[in-house]
């Protein structure tokens, strides 16, 4: 049994019990029968009103609560309409006050979770604002109104992030850029002109708008300014190569020279200015010394032929060069030959320096070639000989290679210049051919030389006799040995004798006469040399004696 149960059947037991107190007070004071029923009704009255009020507080009482219930579901439905969430399922067997407490508390609940996304939401506003003011953008698509939902909330968070990313990306790339500019401004002695200029230099750098639009303003300034100063850069070159050529030209002073480049310490505009002016002074300069430096520039003239191998014929074609009449227009011509000349050799300086590379190879080889042939270079003690003779072996394997590999360069050059590459006047490959030619040429040449001298030698040899020489450790090439000697000198003779004695094999007798001439000159001059011992001559070397000879002859015949 409940508690609320037992106190009743306590209360109606309490009113039995009062009552009958009453009817005893009643009994003992001796009221009458009537007035017995008047107090009573007045008692049951009393409890009657009494009772009537009490139920109607607790009837009013749960009207209220289901008021409150009403109310409290339909601002849950609207809640959860704004909140944008799923309504919550009411339990089963909740009396109405437990009901009305819970859809209180979630209603509560609720509105402290929309005030929160209201909160949040215009924070998130004004700070979308000022990144909005200061990168140019749009603002974030969402009603300011409106309760935002949890995923749109998180949307604005995740793009408030990424726009504070790209401010501070901005931001860093407009620094980079403002000194850039700065730098490029101070160096090129430049001032801001337009406001946007002013703005993006001088003004404060947080008060300056990250639009796109003045991002890409600032890099076409910063693009305008590097341009600027890249040209004046290379102007700043191409003066001081100009100025350089005219001190040499006019063999200017070290200390003029080291004058100016403590000038050119300063600003890019200060150098360019002081270049311009030392250039224009040295082209005045230039034409109060004008036959010096036609003079100088022809010297030049003459290295960049040879550098680009020009022909006799290439170089008798610059007709100013042979000219006497030295003035400007000579001057300016020589002066375009030069660059024309430098520009040639510089399009075509790879070739160039490898033609120059075969030519070095080639004259090395010729040189090594020569010493070859040189019979001084057994005399050497210092293991040269078998170096310079290595040295020529790779020579002669490495000159074809690099013949070949130039060949593929210049095929290839001819190829896209539609012109032969020529070298003195004619094509490489048939230059290469005539020096190879010229050389087969020298040196047939040269062994015929030898050929012919060491014939002569003999023939002297056989006439007046050898000359005794001190033996040393090494024989001069071409020199004939004793032994050799004295066995060219006996088939001499043996040859003289047969065909002294043997007329009938087809000799004439104008032939004999020729041969007893020939014998009597020999005896002539063994006799000559037997009769002269201060001449340092021995009979020995035609042969060791008398008998030996008339051997050697008899062996002959």
């Amino acid at each position: 049994m409940r508690k609320s149960e037992i106190h009743a059947a306590e209360s109606v037991a309490c009113l039995g019990k009062a009552l009958g107190e009453l009817k005893d007070i009643w009994e003992e004071i001796g009221i009458p029968e009537d007035q017995r029923l008047q107090r009573t009704d007045a008692v049951h009255m009393h409890i009657k009103n009494l009772l009537d009020m009490m139920i109607a507080e607790e009837e009013g009482l749960k009207k209220r609560l289901l008021s409150s219930i009403e109310a409290c579901r339909k601002e849950v439905t609207s809640l959860c309409s704004e909140l944008q969430v799923q309504e919550c399922q009411e339990e089963d067997g909740l009396t109405m006050l437990q009901l009305e407490k819970d859809l209180r508390t979630q209603v509560k609940m609720m509105l402290k979770e929309k005030s929160a996304r209201q909160s949040e939401l215009k924070s998130l506003i004004q700070q979308d604002q000022d990144l909005c003011d200061l990168l140019c953008d749009d603002l974030f698509p969402i009603h300011p109104e409106r309760v935002p939902s949890q995923q749109q909330l998180q949307n604005y968070r995740q793009h408030i992030n990424a726009r504070n990313q790209e401010r501070e990306r901005r931001h860093a790339e407009f620094m980079g850029m403002k000194r850039q500019i700065t730098v490029l401004m101070e160096d090129l002695e430049q001032h801001p002109d337009t406001s946007f200029e002013k703005d993006a230099v001088c003004e404060d750098e947080d008060a300056f708008c990250l639009s796109l639009e003045n991002l890409s303003a600032l890099k076409v300034l910063l693009h305008q300014l590097e341009s600027r100063k890249a040209e004046s850069e290379a102007l700043c070159v191409s003066i001081r190569g100009r100025i350089e050529q005219l001190w040499e030209m006019l063999q200017v002073p070290e200390e003029e020279r080291e004058s100016l480049m403590q000038n050119t310490l300063t600003s890019l505009k200060s150098r360019l200015n002081a270049l311009q002016a030392e250039l224009q002074r040295l082209e005045e300069l230039k034409k109060k010394n004008i036959q010096r430096v036609i003079h100088a520039i022809r010297s030049e003239i003459v290295k960049f032929w040879e550098k680009c191998y020009f022909s006799p014929e290439q170089r008798q074609a610059f007709t100013s060069y042979h000219s006497d009449d030295l003035d400007e227009e000579v001057l300016r011509g020589h002066e375009l030959e030069l660059e024309r000349l430098k520009q040639d050799y510089a399009e075509h300086s790879e070739l160039y320096d490898a033609v120059s590379t075969w030519s070095s190879n080639w004259a090395l080889y010729q040189e090594l070639e020569k010493k070859a042939t040189d019979p001084s270079r057994f005399n050497n003690r210092g293991g040269n000989l078998l170096k310079e003779e290595k040295q020529r072996v790779d020579l002669q394997k490495s000159l074809p290679k690099l013949e070949k590999s130039l060949k593929a360069q210049i095929d290839q050059w001819e190829a896209a210049h539609c012109k032969e590459f020529r070298v003195n006047g004619q094509p490489f490959l048939q230059f290469v051919e005539d020096q190879w030619n010229q050389h087969r040429m020298e040196k047939e040449r040269e062994k015929e030389e030898r050929q012919m001298k060491k014939m002569k030698q003999t023939e002297e040899d056989l006439l007046y006799g050898t000359i005794i020489r001190t033996p040393t450790k090494r024989r001069l090439a071409g020199t004939p040995t004793p032994g050799k000697t004295r066995k060219v000198l006996t088939a001499y003779v043996c040859e003289l004798s047969v065909g002294a004695r043997t007329p009938a094999r087809g000799r004439t007798p104008r032939g004999l006469e020729r041969n007893k001439e020939n014998i009597s000159h020999l005896s002539g001059a063994l006799r000559t040399i037997a009769a002269s011992p201060q001449r340092n001559y021995s009979i020995t070397s035609v042969a060791s004696s008398y008998s030996e000879f008339a051997v050697s002859s008899l062996s002959c015949s």
